[in-house]
């Protein structure tokens, strides 16, 4: 949006009188015609559709004149339609573009505006009225317009700046280093700014979030990086913001509830004596009981015990698998916040002007230590200060989202899972941090959930999440097969079920995965049903599961034995399911073991159909055809033999795919012509 817009250059005699007029009418009335102005240069794009308007009444009453033009008018309105043109490419962009990254830049817009008009006036300048036959109201418009277009001055609305500015101050605070302010955004404030740019639902925000998204990819190169991490720092923000202002519905009920927590907390809290220091009179409840300090970071793990997070992961990264208080087995690693009592520490930390930034005891050298290590790093980092900023927002917004799924009700998990599911939709590094936030058990959890809505978004976020390699794993070792398998068998909606096949496909690319898969019959019958009654797409998840499992040989017998094979061979002709390539991939697959083989062979409506495949297939579902009869052919399939060779069609169709196929299908198409030559050469009536 910030790239000047190029005069477009139109030679005045390249163009006759004509169509000159047609085009500065067609185009004065696509620009007057502008509906639902953005909040972004509103003034500027309103006042500039009025001054068209009135130079189309100019161009219909040269029209209707019907006269020839001197040249020096040609000249003008040659000019009006280059300036009208980029008037008309501006408001688009305006209109279309990001309205945050259109607010950050007013000034500049607002420039490009005051431009267009100067040039406006400059081209009326040359405009000979007096040679013009034109209306009295005509001529006296065109003049006053020609006058409040070389005297007008630069319009930048008071109003898009003050909400500038306030945007400024908010990006600000949300990418502010102070740890001790960090995170701390006022999101009454970030919710009033944003829904006066029309930012008022989940769908706006996706929207800008796109808009700022394609912004940063025509940015790069050109843009630099302080306006790429200008965007970023945006897309950070309504990241975030999102999931705070739509999700969390029952704020002052939480409110209630910290402070029921803390009148609790305070009744407990041993009292200390005033010679005491404000360090060694932090509350047991506060300390970690690791480290003993105070909890910056307050996490609850598996056992239901608080622990700060730098300590417990310590913890759990050197090899140990227990809670340290209870001694019991964590059942998984995530850490989920502890909000209520995160929000306890902050307050007692401000009433007794502890820094947060610090560790509370002397003991903590060895986080002073990491701690200025990172200061460090920091400053040798500052070009990548903007991707650093993005994942931060992601990270924040995770560990929200986790907790939500955790403690939420019904309707608040229902909404996390939505969350996260778009949040794992694009981007590797999103992926892994959600897992490292500890989304996927509880996820997995989601799984048997009654609510269909629940179910189905749960499902789509581990989809989503499986895309990177190493959650596959994580995704596995959550026990999450038996719930994906439940769901494609049973699911609440035909999305989950075709969502669960899909998953199963994403996690059964790791060899080991297929091995675990394997052994639940389950998996490969649902995977069937699927096949038979899903949409196109669910039937082009389940054949793909079934795809990525029939790899491992001693998987292909169980898809058999599910009743795989003739509803493969049906969904080949079947142009609604538009699976013929991925159905004849699966067959040749399957016919790699002894029982696929035999099954195929048996079909009666196998052959009929293969002419029509020949002839009319994909160059990679002939490549598949050709493939999977010379498998039937082979060793005991004189039958087969006997069928094609039959067929009137069938030799030609294959004499052409060895002349004009791809170079895998001429390979095969010879081949299975010598074997057909073979198998008639008793009979003296060799292929040609």
């Amino acid at each position: 949006m910030d790239v000047g817009l190029p005069p477009i250059m139109i030679s005045s005699g390249s163009m006759p009188t004509g169509s000159l007029m047609e085009s500065l009418i067609h185009i004065s009335n696509e620009v007057a015609s502008v509906e639902k102005l953005p909040f972004s240069q509103f003034r500027n794009i309103s006042t500039m559709i009025r001054r068209i308007k009135f130079l189309s009444f100019l161009f219909e009453d040269i029209r209707e004149t019907n006269s020839p033009l001197p040249p020096s008018s040609l000249l003008c309105l040659t000019e009006l339609f280059s300036v009208i043109q980029r008037v008309k490419l501006l408001i688009q962009r305006c209109k279309g573009g990001s309205s945050l990254w259109g607010l950050i830049q007013t000034e500049f817009l607002s420039n490009q505006f005051h431009a267009l008009v100067k040039e406006m006036g400059g081209a009326l300048d040359i405009l000979p009225l007096n040679l013009l036959n034109l209306s009295t109201d005509t001529r006296e418009q065109v003049e006053l317009l020609r006058k409040q277009a070389k005297r007008v001055d630069l319009l930048v609305d008071p109003q898009e700046l003050q909400r500038r500015e306030e945007l400024l101050q908010i990006m600000a605070s949300n990418n502010q280093k102070n740890s001790r302010n960090k995170g701390f955004v006022d999101f009454v404030k970030v919710k009033e700014v944003f829904s006066c740019i029309g930012l008022r639902s989940p769908l706006d925000y996706e929207e800008e979030i796109s808009k700022l998204e394609a912004e940063a990819e025509k940015q790069a190169g050109t843009g630099g990086l302080i306006v790429i991490s200008n965007i970023n720092n945006l897309i950070s923000l309504l990241t975030y913001s999102k999931s705070v202002i739509f999700i969390d519905r029952h704020r002052e009920e939480i409110k209630e509830n910290f402070k029921q927590l803390s009148a609790s907390l305070n009744r407990n809290q041993d009292v200390s004596s005033s010679s005491q220091s404000i360090l060694s009179n932090i509350p047991d409840e506060f300390r970690c009981p690791i480290s003993l300090d105070l909890m910056k970071d307050p996490v609850i793990v598996a056992s239901g015990h608080t622990y700060d997070r730098n300590s417990i992961a310590q913890w759990i990264n050197s090899g140990h698998h227990t809670c340290p208080k209870s001694g019991k087995r964590l059942i998984h690693r995530a850490l989920i916040p502890n909000y209520a009592l995160k929000s306890l520490v902050h307050q007692w930390c401000q009433d007794n002007n502890v820094p947060l930034i610090e560790n509370s005891t002397s003991s903590s050298s060895q986080f002073e230590r990491s701690s200025s290590k990172s200061k460090l790093s920091e400053k040798a980092t500052e070009h990548i200060s903007a991707t650093k900023a993005a994942m931060d927002a992601v990270k924040m917004t995770a560990e929200f989202l986790v907790g939500k799924l955790a403690m939420g009700s019904p309707e608040i998990q229902r909404q996390a899972a939505y969350e996260l599911r778009l949040l794992a939709k694009t981007g590797m590094d999103n992926r892994r941090i959600i897992a490292e936030a500890g989304a996927i058990p509880f996820l997995v959890t989601l799984l048997s959930s009654t609510d269909p809505r629940i179910q189905e978004n749960a499902v789509t976020a581990l989809l989503n999440l499986s895309i990177f390699d190493n959650n596959k794993l994580l995704i596995m070792a959550a026990g999450s097969i038996d719930s994906i398998i439940n769901v494609l068998e049973s699911g609440k909606t035909m999305e989950a079920r075709e969502n669960a096949a899909a998953t199963i496909f994403s996690l059964s690319i790791i060899s080991d995965c297929r091995v675990t898969i394997g052994t639940r019959p389950r998996a490969f019958s649902a995977l069937v049903g699927l096949l038979r009654e899903g949409t196109a797409t669910g039937k082009k998840d389940a054949a793909s599961a079934l795809f990525n499992l029939s790899v491992y040989n001693a998987n292909k017998a169980s898809v058999v034995f599910a009743g795989a094979v003739p509803l493969l061979i049906e969904l080949l002709m079947d142009d609604k399911a538009g699976i013929t390539d991925d159905a004849l991939a699966l067959l040749v697959l399957l016919s790699g073991c002894s029982e696929g083989l035999e099954e195929i062979r048996q079909s009666r409506i196998l052959m009929p159909m293969v002419i029509d495949l020949l002839r009319f297939g994909s160059t990679k579902g002939k490549e598949n055809l050709i493939t999977l009869l010379l498998g039937l052919c082979k060793d005991g399939g004189e039958e087969v033999a006997r069928c094609l060779l039959i067929n009137p069609r069938c030799i030609p169709s294959l004499q052409s795919l060895s002349s004009d196929g791809s170079l895998k299908a001429r390979r095969k198409a010879d081949a299975l012509v010598r074997l057909l030559n073979r198998c008639c050469s008793q009979s003296h009536n060799p292929v040609a």
